[in-house]
């Protein structure tokens, strides 16, 4: 399972920061990014935090 964020369009909320701690992270320059992959601990809230995205830059791949 692969997490990746288009950075471009990240509005620097941090929504998926605070749902899924474990694999992202706010940034230096106050946007998004994936630090961790998601593992099996990680992967319901990854999921969790790319349905909520509200600009919907997270996809998660397989």
């Amino acid at each position: 399972m692969k997490a990746y964020i288009d950075r471009s369009g990240c509005i620097g909320c941090g929504l998926c920061a605070e749902i899924c701690p474990d694999v992202f992270r706010m940034g230096d320059d106050g946007l998004a990014e994936v630090y961790a992959q998601p593992n099996d601990g990680s992967a319901d809230a990854a999921e969790e935090a790319r349905i909520n995205c509200p600009v919907s830059v997270i996809s998660i791949e397989d």
